[in-house]
């Protein structure tokens, strides 16, 4: 059998033992809109739970439009253009627009790569700013929650006449969803908010989960300061394996916003009748595989699948390295990822990005990792408490090696976009 796995901006074909393959576990085919232009335009003046976003744009003085940075695949160049044409045509001027790229904890987006993000024609024609969680003076202090998350928010958010979010629903690692509130907390809160939120007591709970909202403490949480913070009105849109738009919606922050992940639900859930000795994945090509951090993602998306014990080999360019210098000093403090675990509950030990590597750990405790990289090699990642080898298909046969001739191989091309899940349906 010969496949692509998602892998930077090119794929990576492999070839494997048709006999044992289980799929590949791919997302059900959703057929992508055929004028996504004109459903965005629909979707704006006849909103999910909302008036029109010409309507609500009335009578304000400027606006904040929230988009994600460059490690979520949001199709701003089609978003952008006609939701900003509306504010404009609504009386809010053009220099009292700021789009605000919600970076969370992330680099700042600039250059050449921020003009890939909004676009050309938004990029040379409206003021574009970063967030900066880091910098506290930057947030204002919203209260602090029953849980304890003090609520730190952009300021230039928050003393905005008009907030706008835009965003992707697409499985997240830890809030069972992303998109809706999620471009609020994290995309603009601050690190104070962060460390309590992305702290122990929120990740390890057994639902702060991908795909799992009912009980999810950590989406609970963050619905919760992004309904504190306010939001006027969203755009969200669903992607296929190809990043064409399959479902726009727009309006109320959280109606639209679950209207979109029911209909994500019905196109990533992909059952298996037994869990998995093998899963080869991949962390769904760039932008996301840029980073062993992103990457993670694509290893936490295999586990619900895998037998204590199994197999994971992930298949990720890791163009830019580790990650941030945050998560490269916690993967030097860390060697032990035993202690790592004990430090975070029992002592007041923190590093931007650990939560990360508490992801990690979730992951290694239960399988062997083994990355195929042409980013990193055997030093680095073997620093990062991972294998690495130089193909997929020899990864692949050492594992079969380990689990033996009968082994069941799953196999996810296009990683963390799908969510696998053991299904007696599936038999």
């Amino acid at each position: 059998m010969k496949l692509t796995l998602d892998y930077g901006k090119t794929g990576l074909e492999v070839t494997l033992p048709d006999e044992r393959i289980v799929g590949p576990l791919a997302i059900h085919t959703a057929v992508p809109l055929a004028d996504p232009e004109s459903v965005l335009h629909q979707a704006l003046e006849n909103p999910i739970g909302t008036p029109s976003l010409r309507e609500i744009a009335k009578g304000r003085k400027n606006a904040c439009v929230l988009v994600c940075d460059i490690t979520r695949p949001v199709p701003n160049s089609l978003i952008l253009p006609p939701l900003l044409k509306i504010l404009e045509e609504s009386g809010i001027a053009r220099n009292k627009i700021l789009i605000l790229i919600a970076t969370g904890m992330h680099r700042p987006n600039e250059g050449a790569e921020l003009e890939e993000l909004v676009g050309t024609f938004v990029y040379q024609n409206y003021r574009i700013e970063n967030h900066n969680g880091t910098i506290l003076e930057e947030q204002t202090y919203l209260g602090t929650t029953k849980r304890g998350v003090p609520m730190w928010i952009d300021t230039r958010y928050i003393e905005s006449d008009l907030r706008i979010t835009t965003g992707l629903i697409e499985p997240h690692l830890m809030a069972g969803y992303s998109g809706g509130r999620k471009v609020i907390c994290p995309g603009i809160v601050g690190l104070e908010t962060v460390k309590v939120w992305h702290g122990p007591k929120f990740l390890e709970h057994p639902k702060a989960d991908c795909g799992i909202l009912e009980g999810n403490p950590v989406h609970e949480e963050n619905t919760l300061i992004a309904l504190t913070a306010g939001c006027d009105f969203i755009v969200n849109v669903c992607i296929d394996g190809n990043r064409k738009v399959t479902w726009l919606g727009a309006g109320d922050m959280i109606e639209a916003w679950r209207t979109g992940v029911r209909f994500v639900e019905s196109v990533v859930r992909v059952g298996v009748p037994e869990p998995l000795d093998i899963v080869i994945t991949s962390a769904a090509g760039y932008p996301l595989d840029t980073t062993f951090y992103q990457s993670v993602k694509g290893l936490t998306g295999a586990l619900p699948v895998m037998k204590q014990g199994g197999t994971i080999i992930l298949a990720a360019s890791l163009s830019e390295g580790i990650g941030s210098p945050e998560f490269q000093q916690v993967l030097r403090e860390n060697p032990d990822l035993g202690e790592f675990k004990k430090r975070i509950r029992e002592t007041d030990y923190f590093v931007m990005d650990q939560w990360q590597l508490e992801e990690l750990a979730k992951v290694v405790a239960r399988c062997r990792v083994i990355v195929v990289s042409g980013g990193l090699g055997a030093e680095a990642l073997s620093n990062c408490h991972v294998e690495w080898r130089a193909t997929v298909e020899e990864a692949l046969a050492e594992a079969i090696s380990q689990h033996g001739s009968d082994a069941k191989i799953g196999v996810i091309p296009k990683g963390p976009y799908v969510l696998p899940y053991i299904s007696n349906d599936a038999a």
